[in-house]
């Protein structure tokens, strides 16, 4: 439920190049205009599941695409019976988008996206209907020519696109010179898992491994383990165990349950178990 201070879930994942939305909840609309949000420059729509507080603000969000002229194709990723709701919603308004709204089912895990710079996974995980979770993956960058090294070493400008893309040069006397000496190393790639609604979940550990950034769901504080388990969700304690038996660098909280109005203690109780862990707050941005 919506609380005083807390809307339902919608994330928007920025790159350089793209900006993903992710979930979109009651209310999306009203918070991309509060953090302003250029809804523009969204062509890629991923729903993890088909309760309420993921999906309820998304024909909203689409019709006034539609308003403000919206022409680029929109893709949507998520599970099949979304497009029958999208589809009835649209017929009984007699409304009709002006824009193409590309729809992707999600039946398999696997890759569901990609360009020259990132790739979109998506992974099952364990909720009371079909649930999905998402990863984003920056591809491997390009190493940097260093230009007086290969002017050095006499390099031709045919074999720069090797060195990119980390080989060695082996120049007209048959030495090889080792790809370190003629590149430098450029920024790792980054990634964010994100695990929507589940409960405790070891199968999703490989999928998300060593990632830089995981948001993972925690419903309630550890003492209402059972009551967790029964709904298909998570405690803080469960969430930060899967941090840490996945390696991955930081841990983001959310999904708290409206019975809490003060979230500090979801906070305390996963840094016993791992401590670099953070809570998802209303309007934040995180950088990875």
């Amino acid at each position: 439920m919506p609380t005083h201070s807390r809307h339902p879930t919608a994330q928007v994942l920025q790159t350089s190049d793209h900006t993903f939305l992710i979930d979109c909840g009651e209310g999306t609309q009203m918070q991309m205009n509060l953090y302003k949000i250029r809804r523009s420059k969204i062509s890629q729509v991923f729903i993890s599941h088909l309760h309420g507080d993921h999906y309820f603000g998304l024909i909203g969000l689409l019709t006034s695409l539609g308003l403000n002229h919206r022409a680029n194709d929109l893709h949507l990723y998520a599970p099949a019976p979304l497009k029958e709701i999208i589809d009835l919603q649209l017929h009984v308004s007699n409304a009709n988008l002006p824009y193409s709204l590309i729809f992707h089912s999600l039946e398999n895990e696997g890759l569901i996206y990609a360009d020259k710079k990132i790739t979109v996974e998506c992974f099952k995980v364990d909720h009371r209907i079909e649930c999905w979770g998402f990863l984003f993956k920056e591809k491997k960058n390009l190493r940097k020519i260093n230009s007086e090294k290969v002017n050095q070493y006499n390099v031709p400008t045919s074999f720069y696109e090797s060195l990119h893309e980390g080989k060695d040069f082996v120049d007209a006397n048959n030495n090889m010179i080792k790809n370190e000496s003629l590149t430098t190393a450029v920024t790792p790639p980054k990634s964010y898992a994100y695990c929507a609604d589940t409960g405790y979940y070891e199968p999703i550990i490989e999928k998300i491994k060593g990632v830089d950034l995981l948001y993972h769901e925690s419903t309630y504080l550890h003492n209402l383990e059972e009551k967790a388990a029964s709904r298909f969700h998570s405690t803080t304690k469960q969430a930060a165990t899967i941090a840490k038996k996945a390696g991955v660098k930081k841990l983001l909280l959310g999904h708290f349950s409206s019975m809490y109005e003060k979230l500090d203690d979801f906070k305390t109780e996963a840094c016993e178990i791992f401590e670099n862990t953070d809570l998802a707050e209303e309007g934040a941005c995180y950088f990875v």
